[in-house]
């Protein structure tokens, strides 16, 4: 590992937790480099500093074998490991794996399928990456149905928060009076981004489910259900992220 390493990718590459919440972690006041709270954008040489959180320290093992898992995310779930309201988290259907996991990207609470899980976190930060572009695929019923220019509007982009979505694979599964099932592929991943292109184009989404995320499929995982990753799912995922040019964040 670099000598001079940003502490939220020191934390993620530790498997701690995700780059994400390290950030956060580190607003809150919880992170200390050698007694003293650490700021955005600090550094630290995991040699010399001594790194805590809530007061445990954080160390780095390079013979530490990494977990990666697939997972059903149900309805209703929330994709984060803690909430301060009670409700229901993935942490919860993951919580005799003695490894510590963290979900990679987010689904809506009403959103369901494969979500990703690890400690891995320089996997994690090559799948979020905004340069890897890997395709996520999801399969999306809405209501009252669907037409060919809804179809090419969602297919060419939609203008969210003044830009335009990158160009999606979209193609009409089923349609029948009152709702259409279609399959979206997209290449990015902004904040509910299905639902805000289906309701500006007056769309209502009755159930969205996520079925891959680059060559990774959802396949027969039951609800709530996980599985590890296999070697040769690894393997295609690694693959499928250097064709599609994810990289390492500074």
């Amino acid at each position: 590992m670099e000598r001079d390493i940003r502490i939220q990718k020191f934390l993620s590459e530790c498997g701690f937790t995700s780059r994400r919440k390290a950030e956060e972690m580190i607003l809150e006041g919880r992170v200390q480099r050698n007694g003293r709270p650490v700021q955005l954008g600090d550094k630290l040489d995991p040699g010399r500093d001594v790194l805590t959180v809530d007061g445990e320290r954080v160390r780095y093992d390079r013979r530490k074998k990494h977990t990666t898992l697939l997972l059903n995310k149900p309805r209703g779930v929330l994709t984060t490991l803690e909430d301060d309201r009670g409700r229901r988290t993935v942490a919860e259907l993951v919580a005799d794996l003695p490894a510590r996991v963290y979900p990679v990207g987010r689904l809506d609470k009403n959103s369901e399928g494969l979500l990703i899980l690890t400690d891995d976190g320089a996997l994690a930060n090559r799948i979020m990456h905004p340069r890897s572009h890997l395709g996520k695929t999801y399969r999306v019923t809405v209501r009252p149905g669907i037409t060919e220019e809804q179809v090419i509007a969602l297919s060419t982009g939609i203008e969210l928060d003044g830009r335009m979505t990158l160009p999606a694979t979209v193609r009409v599964l089923t349609q029948e009076p009152g709702r259409a099932v279609i399959e979206m592929v997209l290449r990015e991943g902004r904040n509910r981004q299905i639902r805000r292109m289906c309701e500006a184009l007056g769309l209502e989404i009755a159930r969205l489910r996520r079925t891959a995320i680059g060559p990774i499929r959802l396949g027969m995982l039951r609800p709530g259900e996980w599985r590890e990753m296999t070697p040769a799912e690894l393997s295609a995922l690694r693959g499928a992220l250097a064709k599609a040019g994810g990289g390492e964040e500074a």
